[in-house]
């Protein structure tokens, strides 16, 4: 029998922050629909326990703009709301919210004092609209949260952990050029040097 994740969540006029606490999650996957349908599983602990969850959200979403990263202790996802407009709750208005349903204080603002977006610093992010409703995240989450997204963090524009290996890399290549340069410098420098000195001597000698 699978067992259900906190989920917390918050929202913006135009999106809503949804976060799955599920330390250790493998096996991820994560499935937003347009009509608003979020679907998620996985399992984690010692004992492979399977974790489910299906929530029908307020409204439509675009699953195109949605955003999602898989965090070592959590799965972190910015769903974007089809139409501009503030949410009463997170579910159906006809629906009751689960217990496992929390508000997410920390990233909480009021209508009327609608704040800036989320920090997002040190997150990779990929596309929901760009992986096929999430299928292929049974990979990634398998590879142990932040790091499995490794390669794919450019997708969320936010300079993924792949690209920064390659500018580490040329980094230590120009460095290492540089280096290089100035003894082959000093030792062409110092054979002219050899030479003025043995044509002064020979000019002195004679």
């Amino acid at each position: 029998m699978s067992r259900h994740p906190e989920l917390k969540w918050a929202q913006r006029l135009d999106k809503v922050y949804i976060t799955v606490q599920l330390p250790d999650a493998k096996d991820a996957k994560v499935n937003l629909e347009p009509e608003g349908v979020f679907k998620f599983s996985a399992t984690a602990g010692t004992d492979g326990n399977l974790y489910e969850l299906k929530l029908d959200l307020n409204d439509k979403v675009n699953v195109e703009a949605s955003k999602i990263s898989v965090g070592v202790r959590s799965i972190f996802c910015i769903v974007e709301k089809a139409e501009a407009k503030w949410w009463k709750k997170l579910v159906r208005d006809d629906q009751k919210a689960p217990h496992f349903v929390k508000v997410d204080w920390d990233k909480w603002v009021d209508e009327d004092d609608d704040g800036g977006d989320v920090n997002l610093d040190g997150m990779d992010f990929s596309n929901f609209g760009g992986m096929g409703g999430m299928g292929g995240m049974e990979g990634l989450g398998g590879l142990g949260g932040m790091g499995g997204l490794g390669g794919m963090g450019g997708l969320g524009g936010m300079g993924g952990m792949g690209g920064m290996g390659m500018d580490e890399f040329e980094d230590e290549s120009d460095d290492e050029e540089e280096v290089s340069k100035p003894p082959a410098a000093e030792k062409a420098e110092g054979g002219k040097t050899e030479a003025a000195d043995a044509k002064t001597e020979t000019a002195q000698n004679n």
